[in-house]
């Protein structure tokens, strides 16, 4: 389906007119017909993903040298910065996408950040030298930043909102800059101060007025971004299979895992697209609580690939990484239940008029924690989520039937 809003002569534009270099950057109808994901903004998420791929390969990389702790913390820390700039072009290109030349040209400033970002999250890991992240967040901001002062200038009745939003971006920004300045042993209490902060400013700035987002746009580029990460995690089993396969071939527990893993894959797939997400979206503040929410459900679907493409390193021959073995089916089932359970109490309960739905992913998450002692847990879990998406299957054709 074509968008009319984003002919290739960009939105509101004449037919066959040319592109404008700069026009006033005026909200749009957030009940526009037919609105749908852009190509920029599918470019946008892909640079976004190279920076998903490298926070999940080094988790995988911390867990399986045994740095449990050091490894999610640093996931944590790297994660939340990936999600929050994403995040807020997101819901900013869902008010005011213009798409002349300008609003491009930040938005490639944008995605030049989120590479800079993705170069630097080894060095967060391995280090804790979080400069050159600081650098891609801080060009991420800046792109934003202007987005938000063109809004300032042409949108009247969003202008309180829109110098609030810019206002917040640039402070928040200053304290990350000097936070750099800090001791190392010091930064983790730094980064617990400012990250509240960041997410406050979207709090602070909509008092002044609710941006126009519109609900059908916000719910699928939110399913594009889930669909990136789930595609990652993928990825990251892969390259584990390959390797393993390279070095010891092919074995019982290693087919068991890739197997378990498609099945895990394929059924968090399920849970998330069985039912659309758009109509959750009737207020801001229920719509703060669903795309905030999505921090855990994308963070655990990377995780998710980390534990598949260690326990593939549990499998691949006797001298597997020292933490292989040692965390056992939990980093599958861990992710996998916090997935669960973030998505129903995000999407699942308050859709879900029967309640039915909404205790079978309470049951699917319990079992994926009950099944991770076990030999041969990534198969076991998938089989899991399989008895989900056909629980799921049969309460939606109950419901369409009543």
């Amino acid at each position: 389906m074509t968008d009319p809003s984003t002919t290739p002569d960009g939105p509101r534009a004449r037919h066959g007119a040319p592109r404008a270099w700069v026009r006033p950057l005026r909200a749009r109808d957030p009940h526009e017909p037919h609105r749908v994901v852009t190509p920029l903004e599918l470019l946008f998420d892909l640079c976004f993903a190279v920076a998903v791929a490298q926070a999940a390969a080094r988790l995988h990389h911390g867990l399986g040298e045994g740095h449990v702790g050091p490894a999610l913390l640093g996931f944590g820390v790297v994660f939340f910065a990936v999600w929050w700039a994403w995040m807020g072009f997101t819901w900013f290109a869902s008010a005011y996408d213009d798409d002349d030349v300008a609003y491009r040209v930040a938005v490639f400033v944008e995605i030049a950040g989120a590479l800079v970002l993705a170069a630097g999250i080894p060095r967060a890991f391995d280090e804790t030298d979080f400069r050159v992240v600081t650098l891609g967040y801080a060009i991420l901001r800046a792109g934003l930043v202007t987005l938000w002062i063109r809004a300032a200038r042409a949108d009247g009745p969003g202008r309180a909102t829109a110098q609030r939003y810019a206002t917040g971006l640039v402070a928040v920004q200053l304290g990350w800059i000097a936070l750099l300045a800090a001791p190392r042993a010091g930064w983790v209490y730094g980064w617990l101060l400012l990250a509240p902060l960041e997410l406050l400013v979207p709090v602070w700035a909509e008092r002044r007025g609710a941006t126009p987002w519109h609900p059908h746009h916000i719910a699928e580029r939110f399913g594009c971004m889930a669909l990136i990460v789930l595609g990652e995690s993928v990825l990251s089993a892969t390259m584990a299979i390959q390797s393993a396969l390279d070095v010891e071939g092919l074995s019982i527990p290693l087919l068991e895992t890739i197997l378990g893993g498609l099945l895990i894959v394929f059924g968090m797939w399920w849970a998330y697209f069985e039912r659309p997400a758009h109509a959750l979206l009737i207020s801001s503040r229920r719509a703060f609580v669903w795309g905030y929410g999505h921090l855990l459900i994308f963070a655990s679907t990377a995780a998710v690939g980390a534990g598949l493409a260690l326990q593939v390193d549990a499998d691949a021959g006797p001298r597997p990484p020292h933490g292989a073995h040692d965390l056992g089916g939990w980093v599958v089932g861990v992710p996998v239940a916090v997935y669960l359970l973030a998505l129903c109490a995000l999407q699942v309960r308050p859709l879900d008029g029967g309640r039915r739905l909404t205790v079978a992913h309470g049951l699917a998450a319990a079992a994926a924690l009950a099944l991770s002692p076990l030999p041969g847990a990534t198969l076991w879990i998938g089989f899991d989520l399989v008895g989900l998406a056909v629980a799921s299957a049969r309460a939606c054709r109950d419901k369409g039937r009543a």
